[in-house]
């Protein structure tokens, strides 16, 4: 069936209830996932519906039920969160940004050479390239683009160290938001590097290609951020993730925002 629905560059996959196994549905549910592809279930008579799937009819007579419409399938989500986005994204860079680059490019300048902001090719929509940007808050290495940053870090600058307490380093991604490249609240983008070694370990992992990535995300909020020391660190995100595309809404989006904030005033021990 795989090699048949990409030959054939089939978009939707109807199975019936009574003759598919939860096993074979888990299975093909899993290769929909990964390649793009709808899933719809012909129930049983008797099934009972939920609010997680939507009734369609095939051909005017054969009900069928299309698995999980996610929030983001519906364009109104979309537009609502895009004008949430640049809405937001104004707001930090006129109040915030304005005054805050200023100190930070003499902070950095001041103690290291190189430049004020760091620029890093990561993975969004669709698995598509865009260059995130960052205050730099490492000394320039060869190793920026292969390691995680760790617990006393050497390559860490003693202004960076704060930034990253803080996240401020992450303000200059407002402007990747701006562009249409990244959005407040998402997964967070990896270096393709990274991404190729987690889908590994994760089956359902391109399913977060499914949005923009994020500045802040469901995972970052939860207590999951920083440095990836295991294989449950990256499936606890994986899972969060997608929990936060199929459950999508504004007030989700100001939750993460608001802990997000809670959490730089706090302080995270994950922040390094």
């Amino acid at each position: 069936m795989p090699t048949y629905v990409l030959e054939k560059n089939i978009d939707e996959i109807y199975c019936s209830q009574k003759e598919i196994s939860p096993e074979q549905l888990k299975k093909i549910t899993r290769f929909a996932t990964k390649y793009n592809r709808v899933v719809k279930i012909i129930p049983n008579a008797d099934e009972l519906f939920n609010k997680n799937v939507k009734n369609e009819y095939y051909g005017d007579t054969t009900l069928v039920l299309k698995v999980k419409q996610l929030p983001f399938e519906v364009i109104d989500n979309r537009i609502i969160k895009r004008i949430f986005d640049i809405i937001f994204s104004i707001f930090i860079c006129i109040f915030v940004l304005s005054w805050l680059y200023p100190i930070i490019f003499l902070l950095v300048k001041i103690e290291s050479k190189g430049p004020v902001i760091f620029k890093q090719v990561r993975e969004g929509l669709n698995g598509t390239s865009f260059v995130c940007y960052k205050f730099r808050s490492m000394y320039v290495n060869s190793d920026q683009n292969t390691m995680h940053a760790s617990v006393h870090d050497s390559r860490v600058t003693k202004v960076g160290a704060f930034m990253r307490k803080t996240s401020i380093d992450e303000f200059p991604q407002f402007l990747n938001v701006l562009s249409g490249a990244m959005s407040v609240v998402g997964p967070r983008p990896h270096i393709e590097k990274f991404a190729l070694e987690y889908q590994k370990d994760v089956d359902n992992y391109i399913a977060r290609h499914d949005v923009k990535p994020g500045i802040t995300g469901l995972a970052q909020v939860s207590g999951y951020r920083g440095e990836i020391q295991k294989k449950s660190d990256i499936k606890n995100r994986v899972r969060l993730d997608i929990f936060y595309i199929e459950n999508w809404s504004l007030a989700l989006d100001l939750k993460i925002i608001f802990k997000t904030i809670f959490s730089v005033f706090r302080g995270d021990e994950k922040a390094y």
